[in-house]
């Protein structure tokens, strides 16, 4: 690590299309953070830079579901993204965008001086093309069903459901997302990043250079992409919105999205220079610099594959490192923007950050547990239930338990300074602590640099266990008791609180990294200026001056109460039944709907549990043409219900038909059958019934909101 001058760290870039939710700051950012506090607490010449991804095709995409421009939604989005990030602590030395004219000329720049060099390919091909708008269709704006999971939420890009990667071509039954028809396919024009030509330079560097220091998911999808033989990527678009391609003959032709925005990164570097009167080329050209890319998997092959291509072709240094994240899944369930299941970063802001006097305390707990859940190796489940445990069993119990009772016991039995340390009467577990305190900096840090940080910070918590284990041991207010009879014990009393303040100090510079807020809390409380969180200080057991007065304690952190996660539970569900509703296609009528009923509560409603069952039998109730008698599996039981839709669905026809039912309804006698729920339907204009259903199967029993 030594051997690099300065450090270039980037986070992948948001698309200004929508706010974004805590996957992404699991994922993306967080870790990021983390490693460059980190390299600040060092000294080291760091820089890390972000910015908002603000062409390609779902930026249009997203003006037409608002009903405005493409530029009134970069704007609105780009402004409310940088805001979440700085209100949720992530420290970018520059939050850029793509729509700033540097980067224009960055890009274009870039696309030129590979053009002249005769490293991109021209050529005429047929692309799916919207004969209804008139339009050829950028990857985004074609949908229809993944060859590889089935799901018809793929699009010409990736899958939505599985995550694949796709052409336009893999899609079954495609259609255009502007007409909803079948495109046709039209030939054009377009220049080409020629990848089959370098598959022998990044086999080495990754298969072989990096294939111990990467993490084994991202070598591994490297591999599968390179072994599987590597075709020429398109850089341009058929597009009106996007970066001009600057040749002549492009005319209505705009730069890829992913060939543009990777060199987001370098057009953030050269406004960060131009803002600080710096160089920023050393950043991108110079080998004693350290590249480190912090993505999601998803972005594995734009900034393993095709980003490296490019930048060693323009003469760019490459990155050391992408340590990509997998997937953080909400309550047993894949994140969906589409599904409303998600937890933006905007929504725990409000209902934690902001109802909070001054809120890092907060932000601290979210950026706790979201790093101690990481999903570094694979896939990782956020749930209130684990945010709870987590805040109140680790932070609240252990750290923040070990922190006040020092700083109470100082001020009770050492007058509210820091006592003296008394060498004469040391013994072997004063001398663990101290050891334990030492090795805990070369844990740390030997972790962070290889980006465990889940490993990390667990080994922070662990030295305040121990501090806790210490305290117990030593017992100091216990010989409090004894100091009337026999006032040599204060020496005593000195040396356990003396160690257990020394270890105070020293946590707050080992959490400073992962909880910013909270390290600056306890400075407030030592009335030590933040040069102590240098990372050159930590491990030593001197930071504190003897007869040094502290501040009263405060509590770092807050219980989560029941009530707390039982309201972000019910929002949760609650969301999901509105975009149910909302996403069931409809048709047009003339008829006037049904008036709204009366307005209920939000208590009233969070009343009802919604869950998804399935049909595993239905018959026809006697003498009762409308009733049917269906036997539902719900997962951790089976009930009957009887339901009023025999004039509209044939019994063989539904069984294995997945359905949203109220299971907390009053048990119900109909023709003397006792019904145990009530599925929910929706009445189209003709008046026939349809099942409300998951869009996709999901386990039975499975929660709705």
């Amino acid at each position: 690590m030594n051997d690099f001058k300065r450090y270039l760290v980037t986070s992948a870039l948001p698309y200004a299309n929508g706010l974004k939710h805590i996957g992404h700051l699991a994922g993306a950012y967080i870790p990021a953070d983390i490693y460059v506090r980190y390299l600040r607490a060092q000294k080291r010449d760091v820089v890390f830079v972000c910015g908002s991804d603000e062409h390609g095709t779902a930026i249009p995409i997203q003006a037409t579901k608002e009903h405005t421009t493409p530029r009134a939604i970069i704007d609105k989005y780009h402004e409310a993204m940088k805001q979440d990030f700085a209100d949720l602590n992530i420290s970018f030395d520059i939050y850029h965008r793509t729509s700033d004219p540097l980067h224009h000329e960055t890009a274009q720049e870039f696309f030129t001086y590979l053009h002249e060099r005769n490293e991109l390919e021209t050529k005429e091909t047929e692309q799916f093309y919207d004969e209804a708008t008139k339009t050829f269709l950028a990857d985004r704006y074609i949908k229809g069903t993944c060859p590889n999971c089935g799901s018809d939420r793929a699009f010409g890009d990736q899958c939505e459901n599985c995550g694949r990667s796709l052409s336009p071509d893999e899609l079954i039954n495609p259609v255009s997302t502007l007409s909803g028809q079948p495109p046709v396919k039209r030939k054009t024009t377009h220049w080409y990043l020629p990848l089959d030509r370098h598959e022998e330079f990044l086999r080495q560097w990754i298969l072989e250079q990096h294939k111990d220091d990467w993490r084994p998911t991202v070598v591994g999808q490297c591999k599968s992409w390179i072994e599987g033989g590597l075709q020429p990527r398109a850089v341009t678009r058929d597009l009106d919105w996007g970066i001009k391609v600057p040749l002549k003959d492009a005319e209505g032709k705009v730069l890829y999205v992913w060939f543009d925005a990777p060199i987001g990164y370098i057009s953030a570097t050269r406004q960060w220079a131009m803002d600080n009167k710096r160089d920023w080329k050393p950043y991108w050209y110079e080998k004693d610099t350290k590249l480190v890319h912090f993505i999601g998997k998803d972005n594995i092959v734009f900034h393993c594959i095709i980003f490296p291509v490019m930048l060693k072709l323009h003469g760019n240094i490459l990155p050391e490192n992408v340590p990509a994240n997998e997937f953080l899944n909400l309550e047993g369930d894949k994140m969906s923007t589409s599904r409303n299941w998600k937890l933006e970063m905007r929504d725990y802001i409000n209902d934690f950050v902001k109802q909070e006097n001054g809120g890092g305390q907060c932000v601290d707990m979210l950026r706790y547990y979201l790093t101690q859940i990481a999903p570094e190796t694979k896939d990782s489940e956020f749930t209130w239930k684990g945010f709870q445990d987590a805040v109140n069993s680790e932070l609240v119990s252990i750290f923040g338990n070990f922190v006040n009772r020092t700083f109470v016991l100082m001020h009770k039995l050492c007058g509210g300074k820091v006592p003296p340390f008394h060498n004469d009467i040391i013994d072997d577990t004063d001398k663990q602590l101290i050891t334990d305190i030492a090795s805990a900096k070369e844990k740390i840090e030997s972790l962070i640099e290889q980006y465990k940080f889940r490993e990390a910070l667990y080994e922070v918590i662990d030295l305040s266990r121990k501090g806790n284990q210490y305290m117990q041991k030593k017992e100091p207010w216990i010989l409090a008791k004894k100091l009337a009879e026999n006032p040599a014990v204060q020496q005593q009393i000195d040396n356990s609180l003396h160690l257990c303040l020394q270890l105070t100090a020293n946590l707050a510079i080992f959490i400073h990294p992962f909880l910013p807020s909270t390290a600056h809390t306890m400075l407030h409380m030592m009335k030590v200026v933040e040069k102590m969180l240098d990372w050159d200080n930590a491990g030593k057991m001197k930071l504190l001056s003897v007869g040094y007065s502290l501040r009263e304690p405060r509590l770092l952190f807050r219980k989560i109460e029941d009530t707390e996660i039982a309201a972000q539970v019910e929002k949760l569900k609650a969301g999901l039944v509105k975009a149910t509703t909302e996403n069931t296609p409809t048709e047009a009528t003339d008829n006037a709907p049904a008036p709204v009923k009366e307005t209920i509560q939000f208590d009233d409603f969070a009343k009802i549990d919604l869950r998804v069952a399935t049909i595993t039998a239905a018959g026809k109730v006697p003498k009762a043409d409308k009733l049917l008698q269906l036997e539902v599996d719900l997962g951790f039981e089976k009930r009957t219900i009887v339901s009023g839709i025999a004039l509209h669905f044939a019994p063989e026809d539904i069984i294995g038909q997945q359905v949203v039912i109220v299971a907390n309804l009053a048990p119900r006698k109909m023709r003397g059958i006792e019904s145990n729920g009530m599925i929910l339907m929706a009445e189209d204009k003709d008046g026939k019934l349809r099942f409300v259903s998951p869009a996709e199967a999901v386990a039975s029993g499975s929660g709705v909101s």
